[in-house]
């Protein structure tokens, strides 16, 4: 998909709020049109995610490079690494999911490797005071911060498991 059908795509579903790229610039001042630094990675995002996302690059004024629609969500080329990585960060306290950096060496400048990061942030499919079933056991997500802190419903013992587990994680009907 192309950025201008991501941007329709954005327009129309999230409350027709369209997105100026050109305002969006902090410098591009001698790079070529296509450059990056990072890609944020947004898997199962919800609106509100979204609307979070778009208003922080937008304060900034950080270039978007490229977007695109993945199959479980979106894929967003910024120009600014250390952004991105922060952003990532501040999704997995303030919404809680997974989140991961990589780095992957793409060039050489002045005797310094340089790297382009990939900042994924997969949103977690239940939220703080869900009731959840883990392992056979009920609980109640008490934190998604870092990690998921869950409550046993029973005996009120508290439980930490990491993003990866995620999965295994079933909302109840209650």
């Amino acid at each position: 998909a192309s950025s201008g059908e991501f941007l329709l795509f954005h327009k129309t579903t999230f409350k027709n709020r369209a997105l100026s790229l050109s305002y969006m610039v902090r410098t591009m001042e001698g790079k070529h049109p296509g450059y990056y630094e990072a890609i944020l990675q947004l898997r199962h995002p919800t609106e509100l995610v979204l609307d979070f996302v778009y208003a922080e690059i937008e304060r900034k004024k950080i270039h978007i490079t490229k977007e695109e629609k993945e199959k479980n969500g979106f894929d967003i080329y910024l120009a600014d690494g250390p952004f991105t990585r922060d952003l990532g960060h501040r999704l997995q306290t303030k919404f809680g999911g997974e989140y991961l950096v990589t780095a992957k060496l793409y060039g050489n400048k002045d005797g310094r490797d340089l790297y382009r990061l990939t900042i994924l942030f997969r949103q977690a499919h239940f939220a703080k005071n869900d009731l959840i079933t883990y392992r056979d056991n009920t609980y109640i997500v008490k934190t998604l911060d870092k990690e998921i802190i869950l409550q046993e419903e029973k005996t009120g013992k508290k439980l930490r498991i990491k993003y990866k587990e995620m999965n295994a994680i079933r909302k109840t009907d209650n």
